[in-house]
């Protein structure tokens, strides 16, 4: 018996469906699906797609988490059948947001789809941040200025690529680079750019391909309230109100 196989199954009993309906669904006879639920013969990808599709979950779920500890009903079903995302629900039916720290950083990115690991993270409530799904990210080093290293970056959920606005602020899950917080812009195809504020950084792509999640950007948990250093553009500024302050003064002084 393999994890797909009690998963399939799970999934058909709790849709209270037979395996000679759901075979048909399938487009393949009985007997050849009976083997994928008893374990005997493994699904090709086709027939992997047909079964995630009809049961609204996705194939990663599907072959690496244990469908029976799931409770359906503190799942987001995302749009296309392409995810199911695990959340936490209040007593009082808000969704709460998983704080993922610099502790257990490192196991995120295989548990992220994991329901038990995302049930272990700590958990807070902002009510002021409003409806979609929020989690909270450990920053770290100095690329994006002025978060810091320690402070918590809190993401609202992006459904798909397609509601990325080109120069806002993300948390960004993927395959090859992690965990990173970033400028996204869409001007490559099939990729996104990564931009840091800190300039000594440089640019990188990443393919569609390679994303995991995407987290829009909603606030910041810091404990630094250090004065920022002003900009060129604020040092110019305060050299132009000096300037005036200076010339008024004048004025004054020539009058009188």
């Amino acid at each position: 018996m393999s994890l797909f196989s009690d998963n399939i199954r799970a999934l058909r009993v709790k849709s209270k469906i037979s395996q000679e309906k759901l075979a048909e669904h399938l487009q393949i006879t009985r007997g050849r699906y009976v083997k994928y639920e008893d374990g005997t013969s493994e699904a090709p990808y086709e027939i992997l797609k047909k079964i995630a599709y009809h049961f609204h979950i996705s194939i990663d779920l599907l072959l690496s988490v244990d469908i029976r500890k799931i409770d359906f009903q503190d799942l987001i079903n995302l749009e296309n059948n392409r995810i199911i995302l695990p959340i936490q629900i209040e007593p009082n039916g808000d969704n709460s947001i998983e704080i993922v720290t610099q502790k257990v950083k490192a196991g995120y990115l295989s548990g992220y789809a994991d329901p038990e690991y995302i049930e272990s993270l700590q958990q807070i409530s902002l009510p002021f941040l409003g409806s979609g799904k929020h989690r909270g990210f450990p920053v770290e080093g100095d690329s994006m200025p002025p978060h810091e290293e320690g402070s918590i970056i809190v993401g609202r959920y992006v459904e798909n690529i397609g509601q990325v606005q080109d120069g806002k602020t993300y948390i960004l899950i993927t395959k090859n680079h992690g965990m990173v917080y970033k400028r996204l812009n869409k001007n490559k195809k099939n990729a996104l750019v990564l931009e840091s504020d800190n300039r000594f950084y440089p640019n990188y792509e990443v393919k569609f391909s390679e994303i995991l999640e995407i987290w829009e950007f909603q606030c910041n948990i810091g404990r630094n309230d250090n004065k920022q250093p002003l900009t060129e553009i604020e040092s110019l500024k305060e050299i132009l109100l000096e300037l005036k302050r200076e010339v008024s003064e004048i004025k004054e002084n020539t009058i009188n």
